[in-house]
């Protein structure tokens, strides 16, 4: 795991041993000073910058739907596409922005960290909010081909850099999803496509859309700008790498369009949708902005840190892999069990930032996150879909 430098003079002793991050703020008064104002500034920027992707996010959504609608595109199609990108917006212009810039780092733990949280953060909130019980036949198709794609990802990235040869096969693999998914909800009704869209959001004809296209775009892309610049320099202010803040910061920050929108749905008791929206978006950040990001980075191709390759992308897979069963098998993702999500992603954090903390205990955590904590969770989730696959067979003896 990459660790940070001790930086200044630390007049400690020779027997206490002061963490990195602490020696910060341990030297000369006038030398921190300097310090704080342009760290204080840039968590204004991160702040800033997720509120202009969350609100240009929503406008993107809505100027797309009503052109969509004016188009004449069938509602099934825009479900299944403009809808299904809108969350996943700010994560798409993150990471595209940062790989423009060079800054891997945060592009490809900004996919990652968003995969981690929607599924440990979202569900489990949304699981607190409601227990999610899961009927839809899309779900339950998707979250097979969820794993395999993280899996793939994986493989990919184990290399260290995923090549543009890479994000074009992403990209084709969306292409074939999405037909598949069309097909797959015209044969089902369209229930699971279309039932959010609102045609009256075309009423207002092609002006008003073009402008709430055009201001969600200028948004976005000036949300992206503030968001990495803030994260960029939050991680030099602290000597913490960039994937560390792509991975916590600014994977949560991105992801608060995913939040919202599957605990208004769990507040609404629709369960599926809660769902719908963390597998989609997972499935998204991966072929489309993972995809897309490993494609524009041409010859060079997309770096991936040696860390994320042997912790934070197994336990992507892992989080995956868990909810396959429950989800596979119509079960239910209880409060409590929701709870416990909620607790492994506090577990994920403490991990991600002790090291930098406490230097020694870097190995010792590590070790705990491959051998514990991805094996408790797989077990955990395991045994609880078994027990509610043995409850549906004792309730239909």
């Amino acid at each position: 795991m990459v660790q940070a430098d001790p930086v200044g003079d630390v007049h400690a002793g020779p027997d206490i041993c002061v963490p990195p991050l602490l020696q910060r703020s341990a030297g000369h008064r006038s030398e921190s000073t300097p310090h704080d104002l342009p760290t204080v500034l840039s968590v204004v920027e991160i702040i800033v910058g997720i509120l202009l992707l969350f609100g240009g996010g929503e406008l993107f959504v809505q100027g797309s739907v009503a052109l969509a609608l004016l188009l004449g595109i069938p509602q099934l199609v825009i479900g299944l596409t403009v809808v299904a990108m809108g969350t996943s917006a700010p994560e798409l212009f993150v990471s595209l922005l940062s790989t423009i810039q060079g800054a891997d780092d945060i592009a490809v733990g900004n996919i990652v960290g968003s995969n981690i949280f929607n599924v440990l953060v979202v569900l489990g909130i949304s699981a607190v909010i409601l227990p999610l019980s899961v009927n839809s036949r899309l779900i339950r198709r998707d979250v097979p081909i969820l794993l395999a794609v993280s899996m793939a990802v994986w493989g990919m990235a184990s290399s260290g850099r995923v090549t543009w040869q890479a994000g074009l096969a992403l990209l084709t693999a969306l292409v074939i999803n999405t037909i598949w998914e069309m097909r797959t909800a015209r044969e089902t009704g369209g229930a699971d496509g279309d039932g959010d869209i609102d045609a009256s959001e075309a009423d207002g004809g092609y002006l008003p859309a073009a402008v709430k296209l055009a201001a969600g775009l200028g948004l976005l892309v000036w949300g992206s700008q503030i968001l990495v610049k803030g994260a960029t320099a939050i991680a030099l202010s602290l000597g913490v790498s960039q994937t560390l803040i792509g991975l916590t910061i600014v994977a949560a920050g991105t992801s608060m369009p995913e939040l919202v929108t599957s605990i208004v749905a769990a507040l609404r008791g629709k369960a599926d949708l809660a769902i719908g929206n963390v597998v989609g978006s997972n499935l998204l950040n991966q072929l489309v902005i993972l995809g897309g990001c490993a494609f524009i980075s041409g010859d060079r191709g997309l770096s991936v840190d040696p860390v994320m390759i042997s912790r934070d992308l197994p336990i992507m897979v892992a989080t995956t892999l868990a909810c396959l069963p429950i989800f596979w098998t119509g079960g239910v993702i209880s409060r409590q069990e929701g709870g416990i999500l909620i607790g492994l992603y506090g577990l994920y954090l403490i991990e991600q930032i002790l090291p930098y903390t406490f230097p020694s205990l870097d190995g010792p955590i590590e070790r705990f996150t491959l051998m514990a904590l991805i094996p408790a969770l797989v077990a955990l989730l395991l045994w609880q879909s078994l027990s509610h696959w043995r409850g549906s067979r004792r309730t239909e003896g």
